[in-house]
């Protein structure tokens, strides 16, 4: 059993002077696989102070210097991909193609902000002034256990592109997977300092980043709730803030949609990453004159999916993270039963044969309301609902219904109608026929999804402040 008790501080690995200790339980087993020795306010402040003083050089440094910096950050991560993908089954329960594909997106993380840099014009003329892109200042960088390789990577690459040292604060929930990462990012052989990684509670070494004076910038992606309290917290000192937070996607199947093609990826939509995803299209808004016959085919698909062991190749839904989410989700399955929802796939309880492990059975309800609240609150987990719309504009409504707007579904044979629809609705993102973003395109929500940007141009931006000068 590993023994994780150390933080990445000013360059190197370092004892934490916390004293609380966790498990990390491999959610297909159920066995303990690490014993986690957590950082408290004392590592943070120590992390933050690390990062001020690189923040004085990085400031100054090329354009050049920080694609040299980016790129052999993507070699480091390439050398690990492996143990990246190992320790995303070992402790997450990622399924094999999952695992692979967010090993090798967090290196594509770091040559996306590099050439996004190389062609970044930081000063242009406004008129009369002279318009200068300088870096934010000190970030801190806070990532969820859903997807603590990719996150971490992603916001380090646009911090780091725009000049931002950086404090990163991973879900303690994915220790093995931090420290792999921290191990491989290391091997970089970046200035000290530069980024420092810790694993803390919320409500220790989360709000010493959130609230100390020094930090000038945070990105997190997680819950609303959480989202919210981060906010209140940083508007004490007036930091900039992005929060990538929940959604409740919808996915618009409309009535000349190809179903052979449609439907399968609708329901990956849904269930991607074992439905533990933001951007999960976990509402399938249907023609009502294509119900049934969208039912059967559900049906029929997700009764070709395996779940199983998450190092099987052959495996699609793995297990959920932990118990909490797999006690959640039979909650939800019993609540859509209570208010009135009919099951046509899957159910409450573990598929036949897996008997341990935090497996939940991929479940699709048919007769939803929007109201119902497996319709409007994120489940977290294969969980699809299945709701009916008369034309268009009904479609549109029912998914503008919900207080989240992160990402949208369209499924059609006339793109042009697509494309009309898709300015009405409210989402930070939609995708016509495809359910894979681009990843140099802004990201993030409207509403409770989320305020502010990651990717792309839009990311970089977002850990830069422009300073107008003026000469008479």
């Amino acid at each position: 059993m590993r023994v994780i008790d150390q933080a990445y501080i000013d360059g190197k690995f370092v004892a934490v002077s916390g004293s609380r200790e966790i498990d990390s339980i491999n959610p297909a087993s159920e066995e303990v696989i690490a014993r986690v020795r957590l950082a408290d306010r004392d590592d943070a402040r120590l992390a933050i102070a690390a990062a001020v003083r690189a923040q004085s050089l990085l400031r100054e440094t090329s354009r050049e210097d920080r694609v040299e910096m980016l790129m052999a950050l993507k070699s480091a991560v390439l050398r690990r991909t492996a143990e990246l993908q190992q320790a995303t089954i070992e402790e997450y329960g990622g399924p094999v193609a999952r695992s692979r594909w967010v090993s090798q997106y967090a290196s594509q993380c770091f040559s996306d902000a590099a050439s996004i840099l190389q062609s970044y014009r930081f000063t242009q003329k406004i008129g009369a002034a002279t318009v200068v892109m300088e870096p934010v200042g000190v970030s801190a960088l806070i990532a969820p256990w859903n997807s603590v390789t990719g996150s971490v990577c992603s916001k380090l690459a646009f911090s780091l592109a725009a000049g931002c040292a950086s404090v990163i604060k991973p879900s303690e929930l994915g220790a093995i997977q931090t420290q792999v990462l921290a191990e491989a990012l290391h091997e970089a052989g970046l200035p000290a300092g530069v980024f420092n990684i810790l694993l803390g509670n919320g409500d220790d070494v989360g709000d010493e980043i959130c609230r100390h004076p020094h930090v000038a910038r945070i990105s997190f992606t997680g819950s609303t709730a959480t989202g919210k309290s981060i906010a209140r917290t940083a508007m004490e000192t007036l930091k900039r803030t992005t929060l990538g937070l929940t959604g409740k996607s919808a996915s618009i199947l409309l009535d000349d949609a190809d179903l052979d093609v449609a439907i399968p990826l609708a329901i990956s939509a849904a269930f991607l990453n074992n439905g533990q995803a933001c951007v999960a299209g976990t509402r399938l808004l249907v023609a009502n004159s294509r119900v049934n016959d969208v039912i059967a085919r559900i049906r029929q698909h997700v009764s070709t999916l395996k779940t199983g062991q998450p190092d099987n190749p052959v495996t699609d839904i793995g297990p959920l993270a932990n118990r909490s989410q797999y006690e959640r989700i039979q909650h939800y399955i019993r609540r859509g039963v209570e208010q009135g929802a009919v099951i046509i796939a899957g159910g409450e309880g573990r598929p036949q044969g897996l008997e341990k492990g935090y497996f939940v059975r991929p479940t699709v309800f048919a007769n939803v309301d929007n109201e119902m609240d497996i319709a409007r609150e994120e489940i977290f987990g294969p969980v699809l609902s299945v709701i009916g719309y008369s034309d268009d504009d009904d479609a549109m409504r029912i998914a503008n219904d919900s207080p989240y707007g992160l990402q949208a579904y369209l499924f059609t044979a006339d793109t042009d109608r697509a494309l009309r629809m898709a300015r009405h609705l409210q989402a930070g993102s939609v995708l016509i026929n495809r359910i894979t973003p681009e990843l140099l395109a802004p990201f993030g929500g409207v509403k409770q999804s989320g305020m502010g940007r990651e990717f792309g141009v839009f990311g970089l931006e977002s850990f830069l402040e422009p300073k107008s000068v003026v000469t008479g």
